[in-house]
């Protein structure tokens, strides 16, 4: 047993001096430190994302995706330090430990070419800002509210409330369509009437109809004209400009009060007929 506790095992120390009281409080008394450095540094850290997210939301003309995204790093360079404050305690040379860092970075990068790629995507785009939280976009083939922007990936909420989230490598290396960039958007329908109708007559219908919405903007001034004789009907190209925000509702809306309106005046909305023949052999 005196040969075991006389056996040295740590910096000089043997196992009967680490199992002194004097050594046990000095463990305990650094336990207690860590855990008091890490709780500040997280406590800090979460303080420096908010205070900076509340400085954007301060501020109407402040662009919260780029605080959100500085929030995020505060934070994360906070937590850094309090780790290195915690490996001080325990009498690790920092310096040392940067320096294996930075020489282990190349490996690292390696390894993390994927997760590097969408870290510098996430940094493009918070800085030139193609999207923004709260636009409306589609992006890679999916399509949503943008929720939030990170390091790593973008999170998107579709139109039935289902969370998506996007690598930042293939939202700033796919076309993004944002349908928020703009005020106002310009809706489109065609509309057909019989050949028989009175063209003159379903012209004005429809304009009274779309324009006697609020929602219908006079300028542009809107463009209602026969653009097609199909097979079965006579088509009207309509094209009018709304809010940007209103233009769902807007086109589904105008959709049934013009066949409605079309329907009350009398003018026929033709539908494709076929005829069968029977031929008795």
């Amino acid at each position: 047993m005196e040969q075991l506790l006389n056996t040295v095992i740590w910096n000089g120390n043997t196992i009967g001096d680490l199992l002194t009281i004097q050594f046990l409080a000095s463990a305990v008394g650094s336990v207690l430190a860590v855990v008091a450095i890490l709780f500040v540094g997280f406590l800090l850290g979460g303080w420096a994302r908010k205070r900076l997210i509340g400085l954007g939301q301060s501020y109407a003309h402040l662009d919260m995706t780029l605080f959100n995204f500085l929030g995020n790093v505060a934070r994360y360079i906070v937590i850094g330090f309090a780790f290195l404050f915690v490996l001080n305690t325990f009498g690790v040379q920092t310096t040392s430990v940067v320096a294996v860092i930075g020489a282990a970075g190349l490996a690292i990068g390696l390894a993390l070419q994927g997760t590097l790629s969408n870290v510098a995507a996430g940094v493009m785009i918070v800085f030139f800002r193609p999207i923004r939280i709260g636009d409306f976009v589609e992006v890679n083939g999916q399509m949503g509210t943008v929720k939030e922007i990170t390091l790593n990936y973008t999170e998107l909420a579709a139109v039935s409330n289902v969370q998506i989230i996007i690598p930042n490598s293939q939202v700033w290396g796919n076309t993004i369509v944002n349908y928020s960039s703009y005020d106002t958007r310009r809706a489109e329908w065609i509309f057909g009437v019989a050949y028989g109708a009175d063209l003159k007559l379903a012209e004005e219908t429809i304009r009274e109809t779309i324009m006697s919405d609020p929602r219908s903007k006079t300028d542009p001034a809107p463009f209602i004209q026969v653009n097609n004789l199909g097979d079965f009907s006579v088509d009207f190209l309509v094209r009018v400009w709304c809010a940007s925000g209103d233009y769902f509702a807007y086109q589904a809306d105008m959709k049934r009060k013009v066949k409605e309106a079309l329907d009350a005046g009398g003018i026929e909305i033709p539908f494709p007929t076929r005829t069968v023949m029977q031929v008795n052999g």
